[in-house]
């Protein structure tokens, strides 16, 4: 029996997705389970928890049930990608694992690891597609060399 995770497993076959697939933003719920059958994180056959984890249980913004997981994102009815820090999520899946553990996955998937936090977690993409994010800085310069303080007693002048 395979020591690998069920969701780590989900996770895996996503970011083969991404990596085969970049100019793709999202996939079905059937390719990623399709992905994790061809893939044979955990051997064969696959397990029958892949597909409930893939639409429910590793879902940051779907309320938890019972999982908390947060290594998804589901960008419209059936469809996901990886979790992203920045995207929204269901409160109580705040404390969720959102990548599996180094040590817990299987050595020829490591380099996914990488790859998450190096390029797609950290390209600044999901700022650019957050419409909250994206304006993160936006009017520092109008501040800048004053304290806040000051500045707000500066705009209150003549408010009297």
């Amino acid at each position: 029996m395979s020591k690998v995770r069920v969701a780590d497993e989900v996770w895996i076959a996503t970011a083969l997705l991404h990596r085969q697939h970049p100019d793709r933003v999202d996939f079905t719920v059937n390719e990623i389970v399709q992905q994790a059958t061809s893939a044979k994180v955990a051997g064969n056959p696959l397990r029958p928890g892949v597909k409930v984890h893939a639409y429910l249980h590793c879902v940051a913004n779907k309320a938890p049930n019972p999982n908390r997981h947060r290594m998804l994102f589901e960008t419209s009815k059936g469809r996901r990608r990886l979790f992203r820090p920045g995207d929204r999520y269901d409160p109580a899946r705040s404390s969720g694992k959102d990548v599996p553990r180094n040590d817990q996955i299987p050595a020829v998937y490591r380099e996914l690891l990488d790859w998450y936090h190096n390029e797609y977690s950290g390209d600044g993409e999901c700022r650019e597609a957050d419409p909250i994010l994206s304006l993160q800085g936006l009017g520092r310069d109008v501040w800048a060399g004053e304290g806040a303080d000051d500045y707000v007693v500066r705009l209150r002048q003549g408010w009297e």
